[in-house]
């Protein structure tokens, strides 16, 4: 028995897939079946969310018609270890990207979110955790897949506003449902995760770095006490943005809000 609740921690379960018509969060259901002793592995989806939430609490509007979906999992001990798998959740999303739009339309901005031109269609957070003396992590993500909020302090967008007209010439067109953007996602977190656990982070390094948002490029990095400016030049071997300052110093972030400079 556990000391939480009596209950033995569920574990060995397929891969489960939830659906909700509204919830306050999809993070908040999840950590339903945490308090429960059930790791996972699942994905719980809703059409709306009331409450969404991205880093630093920031507010996620969640209209119907778009992506809201949180994975659970079971990890191991090292937290740091299974903080990187946010690089494998946002691998996951710009296939998903791949799969209606161009290829070279999607770039991936440290450290977890996912641009389409330039603009951000997805959000990434991941948490991770114990309970009932077992590890476990959640990913939360969020995609713009039919419209995106308007007024924000970035550019944004959605994966519907650029995909090509000749798609809805077709008898069957395929368009971004959330129903069919989970499955994709799910499907290549798997597929990014299984690589991980068995040859480490190199090549989530190598396939994010494809895909990276202005690296090299200027860049000012907000932390909790201070704020610098640099030129950002490759992802470390452990996810950090390794930024080189005017002195010549190398500054590794790894946490903090990163802001580019364009033009």
């Amino acid at each position: 028995m556990d000391r939480a609740g009596g209950r033995e921690p569920v574990l060995g379960r397929p891969l489960r897939f939830i659906h909700h018509d509204a919830v306050v969060s999809t993070n908040q259901t999840v950590r339903q079946f945490i308090a429960q002793g059930d790791f996972g592995p699942l994905w719980v989806q809703a059409d709306r969310q009331t409450g969404g939430r991205g880093r630093r609490g920031r507010e996620w509007v969640s209209e119907p018609g778009n992506l809201y979906c949180t994975g659970l999992y079971p990890a191991g001990a090292d937290r740091a270890e299974t903080a990187r798998l946010s690089f494998a959740a946002a691998l996951a999303v710009a296939e998903l990207a791949d799969y209606f739009i161009p290829r070279e339309l999607v770039r991936l901005k440290w450290p977890n979110d996912v641009l389409i031109g330039g603009a951000k269609t997805a959000g990434i957070l991941l948490e991770n955790g114990s309970e009932h003396g077992l590890n476990w992590v959640m990913i939360g993500i969020g995609v713009n897949l039919q419209h995106h909020p308007k007024d924000t302090p970035y550019p944004a967008t959605h994966i519907f506003e650029h995909i090509n007209s000749d798609v809805f010439k077709s008898e069957e067109p395929e368009i971004p449902t959330p129903e069919t953007a989970l499955a994709i996602v799910a499907n290549a977190f798997s597929k990014w995760k299984l690589i991980y656990e068995q040859r480490g982070f190199a090549p989530l390094r190598e396939a994010w770095m494809e895909r990276a948002y202005q690296i090299p490029g200027r860049v000012k990095v907000n932390l909790a006490k201070e704020s610098f400016a640099g030129e950002a030049i490759e992802l470390g071997q452990n996810g950090e943005l390794r930024v080189r300052l005017e002195n010549g110093t190398i500054r590794e972030v790894h946490a903090g809000d990163v802001f580019y400079e364009v033009g």
